[in-house]
């Protein structure tokens, strides 16, 4: 059962403290990506975001780490793993207990870019020369890499670089966020029900 609170909590009285639980959702295999993206976009900037799953959301810590949230994860006990998000302004309220990422890019998970080919990964980190054009095909991956893969690449691309991924589907939140971002972009629906999207990073 989802449940969601808020209230001042008892150590940190300057935030509020949000609760999400997710693990009905995860042991019945139905994906809570959805609620939980709902759940951050009305998250306030002095919210504090506790997440009940049955497992340590690592694709997640990625794409919150893009959002500008620090967080730590603990085991609760048997299929119950509680994470906590905040702010990167509020770091300070997980000092000593914040989760370190993977040097693996924004997803912060080598299992994001498993099987995938063109991974961002690969781009150089320099800041001259001409406008690139990167391709990710995203097809196969289960939410949330290809938000996770295509949030990393555009990250480490340059002013003029354009983007081009191939998703299953059209990325509904993708496109949200990419919107939020101010980038532009092209959808191309293909026959087969996928679609190709093109950033153009500013």
């Amino acid at each position: 059962m989802f449940f969601w609170k808020s209230k001042k909590t008892e150590e940190l009285p300057q935030l509020n403290r949000v609760e999400l639980d997710v693990r009905e959702e995860l042991q019945n295999k139905r994906d809570p990506f959805a609620i939980i993206m709902k759940t951050v976009k009305e998250l306030g900037k002095q919210d504090m975001l506790v997440l009940h799953a049955t497992l340590k959301p690592l694709p997640l810590l990625g794409l919150m780490k893009l959002k500008g949230y620090v967080s730590t994860t603990s085991r609760a006990g048997h299929e119950h793993w509680i994470t906590t998000f905040v702010r990167k302004e509020y770091a300070a309220v997980l000092e000593g207990e914040q989760d370190e990422l993977p040097e693996t890019g924004a997803g912060g998970h080598d299992e994001a870019h498993e099987g995938c080919p063109a991974s961002a990964d690969s781009l150089p980190d320099e800041t001259g020369g001409s406008p690139r054009s990167i391709h990710l095909d995203n097809r196969g991956l289960e939410p949330p890499k290809p938000m996770i893969r295509t949030m990393d690449a555009l990250e480490k691309a340059r002013p003029g670089d354009t983007i081009t991924i191939h998703n299953d589907r059209v990325p509904a939140f993708l496109l949200e966020e990419i919107k939020t971002l101010g980038y532009p972009h092209e959808i191309e629906p293909q026959p087969d029900g996928s679609a190709i999207v093109t950033i153009h990073k500013q």
